[in-house]
């Protein structure tokens, strides 16, 4: 049980709310968790109970009786499929599905931060895993964005999480994604180079403009496939990443003007709308109208394809590929069967007329 705690409220918090108030007299403490406190009747004023938007007008009193710092979390095992491509003894690769978190992350209520993450489903199927991530993020080596499907390798003790780790940061790794961006990528190859840092006016994005604590972020990309579609142009590209920075290829592709497509963080649209159709109608009112067609992927064109390293205890080989997924390969040939050379080409997970695999 926290000891209570008594604030006096100064003269110039006069006007200010109360939840306000206490998140900047609590150190470390969210606003949201002050609401909370106040919803659990754990903050009086002047010994009231009273609601979180209460404007103050200088000298009360505010006791806090609970605690101000939730429980840290746990990670729980909970019965979720996994599709695991790779495993022995020492890790695991799981093929990552689109939508699900890797570990909990903040939120209000232990429920909603602490379930049906990918280290809830690991905890489920495999009992025990390395402790080096500590208890939210057991297993956990490196990660895949939300949005993002496909391969990720978990360890299942600290001494193989150790080796897999040391082979990601010296980048013995190879990482092989596959992503559609819009717009004609210019190079046939190319390498990007931009450092990343977090964005300081958007919390949840990444830049690469300059800044003092950016990190350095270097990916290679590859044209696999060139469309030019009623929707407008896209490339699918193969991207192989040295680093793994947060958000990486996303915020690479989008710096030179070829955000991944259903990537509305770095620029590109929420949906994709028949263009031949909208500029075929003969007016503007018309055109306001008619219904031309639209597309819409409700994720990023973002796949972790292929994985590639020597098992760091048995020293063989490993090369675990993962195709697209059924979603990605639907909107995919959505998009070719409208190209604008009126070519259906089907994707079958190679490029046509007998081109380079997606995955190498």
């Amino acid at each position: 049980m926290a000891e209570p705690r008594s604030i006096a409220v100064p003269p110039e918090a006069a006007g200010q709310r109360l939840d306000h108030f206490v998140a900047t007299q609590l150190e470390g403490v969210s606003r949201s968790r002050v609401q909370l406190l106040l919803d659990q009747g754990d903050v009086s004023v002047n010994g009231a109970q009273v609601k979180a938007s209460l404007k103050l007008r200088g000298g009360e009193h505010i006791r806090i009786t609970g605690e101000p710092h939730p429980a840290p979390l746990k990670a729980t095992p909970q019965d979720i499929p996994l599709d695991v491509v790779f495993e022995d003894k020492h890790f695991a690769v799981i093929n990552k599905p689109a939508g699900m978190m890797v570990h909990a992350g903040a939120g209000e209520t232990e429920d909603a931060r602490n379930c049906n993450t990918l280290v809830n489903a690991l905890l489920f199927r495999f009992k025990a895993l390395s402790a080096t991530g500590g208890d939210l993020r057991p297993g956990i080596v490196h990660r895949l964005d939300k949005e993002t499907s496909g391969l990720i390798v978990v360890a299942k003790n600290d001494a193989a999480h150790g080796a897999l780790a040391e082979l990601f940061s010296s980048r013995q790794i190879s990482k092989t994604y596959i992503a559609l961006v819009h717009g004609a990528v210019e190079r046939q190859k190319g390498t990007i180079t931009a450092a990343v840092s977090r964005d300081p006016m958007r919390r949840t994005r990444m830049t690469t403009r300059p800044a003092d604590n950016a990190r350095s972020a270097v990916s290679h990309y590859e044209v696999v496939r060139r469309l030019e579609t009623r929707f407008g142009k896209f490339t699918l590209v193969r991207v192989r990443i040295e680093t793994g920075r947060t958000h990486q290829i996303r915020v690479h592709m989008a710096s030179i003007g070829h955000p991944v497509v259903g990537d509305t963080t770095y620029g590109a649209s929420s949906q994709l709308t028949d263009q031949v159709a909208a500029q075929a109608a003969p007016s503007r009112s018309a055109r306001r109208n008619s219904q031309p067609e639209r597309l819409r992927l409700n994720r990023n064109f973002l796949h972790a394809a292929r994985l590639a390293f020597t098992h760091p205890v048995t020293g063989k080989p490993l090369e675990l590929e993962s195709p697209l997924p059924a979603d990605l390969e639907m909107f995919l040939a959505r998009l070719e069967s409208g190209r604008t050379d009126s070519a259906n080409a089907s994707v079958t997970g190679t490029v046509p007329d007998g081109g380079a695999p997606l995955i190498k």
